[in-house]
């Protein structure tokens, strides 16, 4: 973990800012940009872990809806997709460069240069950015988590959720990648309605529609599928698109996490 990391790693442990304080200067974190990166074991991240309770996998699995029906059944703190736990005064261009993109591009809403980037442009930066967002989620479920049990619909990698977490805090949710496409728009989701409405107003709204999901195709791939597919993970797969399965879904992960 870089050092920025590390102070939130601190911050994450203690409540107060003394305590957090003692941690920092302990670890030889002044706040600084020292290129000091802090070396943390997994084992005291994973212990630190244990109330939460992970769901990942590709879009149009139902990640999201069934994480919130967890959340409600036994009282989990939510945080569903894309919620944000990254502080502000951190984000800077050569530490973050993806994150720093999507902010900047943001503040300056110029998301017509979002919608239209290239395909393999528009995957990369994606992957990259969740990377960096990787330490950031990580010290903010440590935080929440110290007295209740979380529920998250996670952007962690394979690799680092085998470090960090035990088989049983983590599910996997799959849809094919025609799923994941072709309905992208269809959901009640204000997020992917903003997006449709930037695609409506750009000079060719057609051929924008035709790069964006091409870009949904590059970032729900066939390979995409198979890391998660081949994780070793917990899996469950969406077949049924015309029956109703969110309850036989809640119940699967319910035993599956030990909730029930």
């Amino acid at each position: 973990m870089q050092d920025t990391a590390g102070a939130a790693f601190c911050a994450a442990l203690y409540q107060d800012t003394a305590g957090a304080a003692f941690c920092a200067a302990y670890y030889g974190i002044d706040g600084a940009d020292r290129g000091y990166n802090m070396d943390i074991n997994n084992l005291l991240i994973k212990h630190y872990l244990r109330n939460v309770l992970f769901i990942t996998g590709t879009a149009y699995a139902g990640k999201t809806t069934i994480a919130k029906m967890l959340s409600e059944k036994y009282s989990l703190i939510l945080c569903a997709e894309n919620y944000d736990c990254v502080p502000g005064g951190i984000i800077t261009k050569d530490r973050y460069p993806n994150i720093h993109y999507w902010q900047t591009m943001n503040a300056m809403n110029n998301w017509q240069e979002y919608i239209n980037r290239p395909p393999d442009e528009f995957s990369k930066w994606m992957m990259d950015c969740i990377k960096e967002h990787e330490e950031f989620e990580i010290a903010y479920l440590m935080h929440i988590s110290k007295s209740q049990k979380v529920v998250v619909d996670t952007g962690l990698s394979v690799e680092t959720l085998r470090e960090i977490a035990g088989y049983r805090q983590v599910a996997v949710m799959l849809s094919p990648q025609s799923m994941s496409v072709e309905n992208y728009f269809d959901r009640d989701d204000p997020d992917k309605a903003f997006i449709k409405e930037q695609i409506m107003k750009a000079g060719n709204p057609e051929k924008t529609m035709e790069n964006y999901l091409a870009c949904m195709a590059k970032v729900n791939s066939q390979e995409f599928y198979d890391y998660w597919a081949n994780s070793g993970f917990f899996t469950l797969v969406r077949k049924d698109t015309k029956n109703d399965t969110r309850q036989e879904a809640v119940d699967i992960l319910s035993r599956h996490f030990g909730l029930s």
